[in-house]
């Protein structure tokens, strides 16, 4: 299974927002330049990022903005704001075969596996903050 794209969609965004704030008007249609996907998307995504209160969007004159200080949001928090998963990371095929050696046994061997790899990835995910990442960025 793979993570939904509005994830890094949202973090190419907040590092539009705050790269080019003060620069230029940050509007849907700038930032999907950069991502390279329709503004409609971008809108999307932004409302996700405001309603988690990660953004700031004044209509008209002003833009989006970063409505946090950088360090104190994480990956993660942009991560459920936009909603990348809804449960588990993994999905499992529903009705293995109960009649089958492995059939019968594949939730129970793999079950904690999966979830110590999404606890991780998770875990990877609350230690970073996006200031972390913007020091990144060389523009």
């Amino acid at each position: 299974m793979q993570i939904s794209s509005r994830f890094t969609i949202a973090l190419h965004s907040l590092i539009c927002i705050y790269t080019f704030d003060g620069d230029h008007k940050i509007t849907s249609d700038f930032i999907a330049d950069s991502v390279n996907v329709n503004p409609v998307i971008i809108r999307n995504v932004l409302g996700q990022l405001k309603k988690a209160d990660l953004v700031a969007i004044q209509r008209g004159a002003g833009g989006a903005h970063i409505a946090k200080d950088p360090a104190a949001f994480t990956l993660y928090d942009v991560f459920i704001a936009v909603d990348s998963i809804q449960d588990d990371l993994f999905a499992f095929h529903d009705n293995p075969n109960p009649n089958c050696p492995v059939g019968k046994q594949v939730h129970t061997v793999l079950d904690g596996y999966l979830d110590d790899v999404q606890n991780a990835m998770i875990s990877e995910l609350k230690k970073t903050t996006f200031e972390d990442v913007i020091h990144k960025v060389e523009v």
